[in-house]
């Protein structure tokens, strides 16, 4: 190539080159002043993180209040003490204090103090005394940070209907888990700012975002009948050497639970450890891990929800119920008990095996005649009787507001004959649970509407200010108010005339229906009892259901569980403001069940 053709070559290709740069440099400074510009705060957020160390707090859990009032679950100031590997000065002093105060293995502390990391937690739910000392220490690298832990000012009182929170302050059962949302606040944070080798800058100081608290959640439950039916199912669990019993306490008209207990109950404040034999340090260190948490599900079981069982007798409200509201039956009917009815190939006896003789449908309730309710039950057919099943709410859960409710195990339709629609007459061959029967008999003796029992009452502000009502679904009408009302005055004549006439108490009008049903297998000899009973029996303010589970020696309902209702209701009536009536009905008769 000639001299001159290659100087211009070199001369364009420098040109070019320049201009590339140019048009390069172009796009960097666009682009520098866009991100300057446009993107400062984003990239300025971004460098802030990088240099922030975030330490949560945790928000006050709202209360649980009673009835009246009464704090039963609050919350108790303690620590979280924690180090930051990258501040800590002097090692062996911060494991030296940190083991002797706070009572952990050196071994356990040493780890986690020399472990490399942003941030490891020591211990939390450190006492306040505890924590405070250890900040005076003011060791480089140690951080205490003020913190909260659920607290139970009654102990082991409706810990099973109450529940208990975990280490993260979350509900684990009970109404703590159903109601976690209302109760839980909103977590707030410390901000500080670092060094790129992660060292806090002192001249920078701390910034914090304030937790909110949670909401109060007050309840229908009142502490002093809780204290009661709590006194009294220990007491003849005691007398009767049961396994447990179960006491529920609520209002027929709106569902409202007043009290409900599972006994033995459990320490809210102690959740984790097991009771009676299996709470010795030696059998808790021999359980596998898997067998402890299944001992520790057992305790916290709510039976009066969670557990179903024949119901006997006291479902004899419910096929009178349905008898009387399909016209199947009326109080003028007359019955014959020989000891037994043969249904197919079956002969099912009477709980008195001379038989009653001739009696009237009202006497045949008072005696608790299982003859007659399997009349009553073929006289409904299947069909009919499965109608009402479902109509009175039977075959679906009561939608009660504590979680784990047990559905009713009942047989299905078409594989109920004769036999079996005899046995369910008188309540056998199907398992329901407690509060499904308590809820069906509010039901059918409040007037006929069916309810919805329930806890929750209101939701109030930390402040106490009223935020919102907690509403409940309208229960239909299942049967007549003239069926309802006969029902009342049929259930009275039994606690008045009849098998439950040792839950009577003078000057008030006590309706309510015994029951002793025997668990499989029969061969076992294990039985149930129980007894259902309201008051006042003409206008229900208050309904009882008493289970006995396992009870030694004497075990009839009429003879054990009616006299438990009977001291309650001495107790709580008079509380409630329910005044005797002059007005006796009693003429009792025989012990029967």
């Amino acid at each position: 190539m000639p001299r001159g053709k290659l100087h211009i070559f070199h001369k364009k290709k420098t040109i070019v080159i320049f201009l590339a740069c140019i048009l390069a440099l172009i796009v960097l400074i666009g682009r520098l002043g866009y991100l300057m510009l446009k993107q400062a705060d984003y990239y300025g957020d971004k460098a802030e993180e990088l240099h922030e160390r975030e330490r949560p707090i945790k928000a006050a859990r709202g209360r649980i209040l009673d009835a009246n009032g009464t704090v039963l679950a609050a919350n108790k100031t303690v620590c979280t003490i924690s180090v930051v590997h990258s501040q800590v000065t002097d090692p062996e002093k911060v494991i030296s204090v940190l083991r002797d105060e706070l009572g952990l293995p050196e071994e356990t502390v040493r780890k986690k103090v020399e472990k490399v990391s942003s941030m490891e937690r020591i211990k939390s739910n450190v006492e306040k005394e505890t924590g405070d000392k250890i900040r005076s220490y003011e060791l480089a690298g140690v951080k205490v940070d003020e913190d909260y832990k659920r607290y139970y000012p009654f102990g082991s009182l409706a810990s099973k209907v109450l529940g208990f929170t975990g280490s993260d302050n979350q509900g684990i059962i009970g109404l703590e888990v159903q109601y976690d949302q209302v109760l839980e606040g909103t977590q707030g944070k410390i901000l500080t700012l670092t060094d790129a080798r992660g060292i806090e800058l002192p001249e920078a100081g701390e910034s914090r975002l304030e937790p909110i608290a949670g909401d109060d959640l007050q309840i229908s439950l009142d502490y002093n009948i809780q204290n009661y039916i709590e006194q009294e199912a220990l007491r003849v669990m005691e007398e009767k050497q049961a396994d447990s019993v179960s006491i529920i306490i609520m209002n027929p008209h709106n569902g409202e639970i007043y009290g409900m207990t599972n006994v033995p109950e459990f320490d809210l404040n102690d959740p984790f450890t097991l009771l009676g034999g299996d709470a010795s340090q030696a059998m808790q260190e021999e359980l596998t891990n898997e067998a402890k948490q299944e001992k520790l599900n057992q305790m916290w079981r709510n039976g009066c929800i969670n557990d179903t069982y024949e119901p006997g007798s006291t479902f004899k409200i419910i096929t009178a119920s349905a008898g009387l509201e399909a016209g199947v039956v009326s109080l003028q009917d007359h019955f014959s008990c020989p000891g037994f009815k043969i249904v197919e190939d079956r002969r099912i006896r009477c709980h008195k095996t001379a038989g009653h003789g001739a009696e009237s449908f009202l006497e045949a309730v008072q005696n608790s005649c299982n003859p007659v309710f399997i009349e009553v039950g073929l006289r409904l057919g299947v069909d009919r009787y499965f109608q009402y099943l479902q109509q009175f709410g039977l075959l679906k859960k009561t939608g009660i507001d504590l979680p784990g409710e047990a559905g009713t195990i009942m047989h299905k339709k078409e594989n109920v004959g004769q036999v079996e629609l005899a046995t369910m007459s008188f309540g056998q061959s199907f398992q329901i649970t407690p509060i499904q029967l308590a809820a069906t008999v509010c039901s059918l003796v409040n007037g006929g509407r069916r309810v919805t029992p329930h806890f929750g009452v209101s939701v109030k502000s930390s402040e106490g200010v009223l935020k919102r009502v907690l509403q409940y679904p309208a229960g239909d009408q299942i049967i007549s108010e003239e069926t309802s009302e006969t029902m009342q005055y049929i259930l009275e004549h039994v606690v008045a005339d009849g098998s439950g006439n040792k839950a009577y108490l003078e000057g008030y009008h006590i309706g309510g229906k015994t029951a002793t049903s025997e668990t499989l297998p029969r061969s076992a000899h294990i039985y149930i009892s129980s007894f259902v009973g309201f008051a006042p029996a003409d206008d229900p303010r208050v309904l009882g259901l008493c289970i006995i589970n396992h009870p030694q020696g004497v075990y009839y309902g009429g003879t054990i569980a009616a006299p438990v209702i009977k001291r309650v209701f001495s107790n709580i009536l008079p509380y409630l403001g329910i005044e005797k009536d002059v007005t006796d009905l009693s003429e009792t008769g025989a012990e029967k069940d």
